[in-house]
């Protein structure tokens, strides 16, 4: 009696013991041990047996039941009775209720224990993996430390202590070697629940890994005083961190440089020697383009917002430093700006100008049959346009040095013929292309529109109805691209259109258009409250290499 007992009590102790190694709650253990009991016991009374198993939590003792359901109408004897049957063991009995008919202790044999130490092992497994993903589901983006496994192709495997993690070879930082049982950090960006087990990745190589260690090693940061607005990385060679602060008396770059550069040299060090460039944060797209550049000096910047393009023209002893070695300089700062960045010199943008400018010229001698010095003169004063010269209140026009009044005149009046003769030959070429009337009589579309438009095949109403807006504008491959025709106007033809075709009905575009000026003014409202919190720095950016000696 004794042995059973101890046997009992030995059965209460490997619980514990499981569930303390694999870090989950020991009932949990217990319940895989009643499931694998019960499939046991099934295999030995009947697998149409419907059998339970009770372990009692402070003995060890196991119980063995056989479940009954009571019902008036017995179809299935293995786990059905009758009331009147149920009556005899309980009297009380109902329908609906269920009996637990005790049955024998029985021995396992071989098989069945195997059996029943496989069902324990899965279950155990499945509770902990269950138990890893919901630990570490909520640590995404948490710096932590782990002991490298093994490493596999590349991949590293990282013992987190409670979870492995794995580190994929594009997460690992170039030319970085990693050995077997030593120490590494790295950044949770991802929690999987997988077939095979919650798989965790971590990285060295994202830019987030970057900010939390510059939030670890600068306590302005990790209050909320300093900001980190953004991070570009070229892993193991470069970065570029933009910073902000929300204080005008702490200088944000200073703070994250720390006293003798010691605070980017800790994160300079944890990052294999990385030459980080700390930038000061700028709600001017401008003015944080030319700190993003630097070292480099930028003379001019001019800004293309619709297809978020920038052109920065350097001085010529500049370029190799703005564009860096393979472009890293320049690639870096387009990303972190969010910008494409055009480099060019003083002198190529000075040659682009001349040719521009001639171009210009030329197309007024051609339409209006002037002399160059008269067209260079339009040029000069900012006429680009035959139909500036031609709409332009006459007044503009006798502020040339120069012009007087019977000059204007002519002048307006040429470029007037050489308009209307271009719209006619545009018209024609128009109907040629069978580009349909209905489609010239909508309001906005001009003739040389009409021929971009029949080139492109789109002929009648119909064919106009079935386009996009930025179809016709997009920057990229827009028909109506070089006409610099608003997307907004453009989706106001397209809509007239179908609405003349009965596509849909008038109320439909106003209903559409208060949402997107409900959403709009949102959106305004949103970047009002961003860009009022976001305080000015005019502190030059500050590289490792000038502030960390040895970096």
């Amino acid at each position: 009696m004794a042995a059973v007992s101890a046997n009992r009590l030995e059965l209460l102790q490997i619980a514990e013991l499981v569930a303390r190694e694999k870090a989950i709650d020991k009932d949990i253990v217990l319940e895989a041990m009643e499931d694998a009991i019960q499939k046991a016991a099934r295999s030995r009374y009947g697998a149409e047996n419907e059998i339970r198993a009770q372990i009692d939590r402070t003995t060890g003792d196991i119980r063995l039941f056989r479940v009954l359901h009571v019902v008036e109408d017995v179809e299935d004897p293995a786990t059905e009775i009758s009331l009147a049957d149920a009556r005899h063991d309980k009297p009380d009995a109902v329908i609906d209720d269920y009996l637990a008919a005790p049955l024998p202790p029985m021995d396992f044999g071989r098989i069945a224990a195997q059996t029943a130490k496989q069902v324990i092992v899965q279950k155990v497994r499945d509770a902990e993996r269950e138990r890893q993903y919901e630990e570490y589901k909520d640590r995404l983006g948490e710096v932590v430390t782990g002991l490298v496994k093994r490493v596999e192709y590349g991949n590293v495997i990282v013992d987190l202590g409670r979870a492995e993690s794995i580190m994929r070879r594009d997460q690992v930082i170039p030319r970085e070697h990693i050995r077997q049982n030593e120490r590494i950090r790295g950044y949770i960006y991802d929690v999987r629940r997988e077939n095979r087990g919650p798989q965790i990745f971590m990285s060295r190589t994202k830019p987030e890994y970057m900010a939390a260690l510059f939030a670890q090693e600068v306590p302005e940061i990790y209050d909320g005083i300093i900001e980190i607005r953004a991070v570009a990385r070229d892993p193991g060679s470069r970065a570029k961190i933009a910073v902000i602060s929300n204080d005008p008396s702490i200088d944000p770059v200073g703070a994250c440089v720390g006293m003798r550069g010691s605070r980017v040299q800790a994160v300079v060090n944890e990052l294999q020697g990385e030459k980080i460039d700390i930038i000061p944060w700028s709600p001017d797209v401008a003015g944080f383009i030319v700190n993003a550049l630097q070292p480099a000096e930028v003379t001019k910047v001019v800004l293309d917002e619709e297809r978020s393009r920038v052109e920065v023209v350097v001085p010529d002893d500049q370029l190799s430093l703005a564009i860096g070695r393979r472009g890293q300089n320049v690639r870096l700062a387009s990303q972190l700006t969010g910008w494409t960045i055009d480099i060019m010199t003083e002198a190529e943008e000075s040659e682009r100008r001349q040719e521009e400018f001639m171009a210009q010229s030329r197309r007024f001698m051609e339409a209006l049959d002037v002399d160059d010095t008269l067209a260079h003169l339009l040029v000069a004063e900012g006429f680009s346009e035959v139909e500036e010269v031609a709409y332009v209140e006459p007044d503009e026009l006798l502020t040339v040095e120069g012009f007087d009044e019977d000059l204007v005149a002519e002048l307006q009046r040429r470029a007037g013929d050489y308009l209307e003769a271009e719209a006619r030959a545009a018209d024609d070429k128009r109907r040629d292309l069978g580009v349909a009337d209905e489609l010239a009589d909508i309001e906005g579309l001009t003739p040389q529109m009409l021929v971009s438009l029949g080139e492109a095949e789109v002929k009648t109403l119909e064919d106009f109805a079935g386009l996009a807006a930025d179809e016709l504008t997009s920057s990229d491959d827009g028909i109506l691209k070089r006409y610099g025709l608003a997307e907004s106007d453009a989706s106001d033809m397209i809509m007239s259109v179908r609405v003349a075709l009965g596509w849909i009905a008038p109320e439909d575009i106003y209903s559409a258009a208060d949402g997107e000026d409900g959403e709009a003014a949102q959106d305004d409202a949103d970047e009002s409250d961003a860009s009022g919190a976001a305080a000015s720095a005019d502190a030059g950016p500050v590289s490792v290499e000038e502030q960390a000696p040895g970096a």
